[in-house]
């Protein structure tokens, strides 16, 4: 299921499994899918039906029981601990529910984290870069400010300024809007869908929100762990309709 001339990730019959043979749940079940380059791809499914096991594979952050996968062109399948966290340092941005930003920092460096930790001197052009994203995401005068002295939706737009600041070849966003409110809310989808269109990134995120996933060019529907949808943009009474048919089914 290709969408583009080059899948920015490609997942090639992976399966997933926890537990030992008598207890063993199957999380991923022999999944095959291309996801586009320059796209806004959603992942949805009810709860349990593998669309988070699904992001922390195809990102790197998790080993798969079979199965191959490829980021950016590069097959991670093999890959040792230190050669993972060096490629999602450089390839991969991500963007959490929950921020992750490290409370002891101010807003400048918890955005400057992927180069501190990769222990690499920002050059010119990305220090523009990364002014510039500050200035677009409204964070300007919050610089110096730590995490405990934002609202939801600054700690949310510092984490995404973080994730786009190495130009990452994918951003990979877990329930972004889980933690707020409608209109901020809102203000992170828009961010995220400026990144695929004026930046050129690729943003894959999985969401349980019908409203989110209306944003998205592509929305993979998961349930049991196969994928059983692949659908173009939908608004998002038509994704309510296809998530309420695919629980009644279930």
């Amino acid at each position: 299921m290709t969408t583009s001339s080059r899948p920015i990730i490609r997942l090639d019959r992976v399966s997933k499994h926890y537990g030992d043979a008598v207890r063993r749940v199957t999380a991923l079940d022999d999944v095959s899918v291309d996801i586009g380059a320059g796209e806004f791809t959603a992942v949805m499914g009810p709860s349990g039906s593998g669309k988070s096991t699904l992001m922390h594979v195809a990102a790197g952050l998790d080993q798969v029981s079979s199965g191959r996968i490829w980021i950016d062109g590069v097959d991670v399948t093999g890959l040792g601990d230190k050669e993972l966290t060096e490629l999602r340092r450089r390839r991969l941005g991500f963007v959490f529910q929950s921020f992750n930003l490290v409370p002891t920092l101010d807003v400048a460096e918890n955005v400057r984290l992927p180069f501190l930790l990769g222990g690499h001197k920002v050059t010119r052009e990305e220090s523009a870069w990364i002014d510039r994203l500050v200035e677009m995401l409204g964070l300007g005068d919050r610089l110096s400010h730590r995490p405990h002295q934002l609202s939801g939706g600054q700690q949310q737009r510092v984490a995404i300024a973080r994730a786009l600041a190495s130009r990452p070849a994918v951003v990979v966003a877990d329930e972004p809007t889980g933690a707020l409110d409608s209109r901020t809310g809102s203000d992170v989808l828009q961010i995220l869908r400026g990144a695929v269109s004026e930046w050129g990134q690729s943003v894959v995120m999985v969401t349980h929100d019908p409203v989110a996933a209306a944003n998205a060019d592509r929305i993979l529907f998961l349930a049991d762990g196969r994928v059983v949808g692949d659908r173009p943009a939908m608004d998002a009474a038509a994704i309510s309709t296809t998530m309420l048919g695919m629980e009644t089914a279930a």
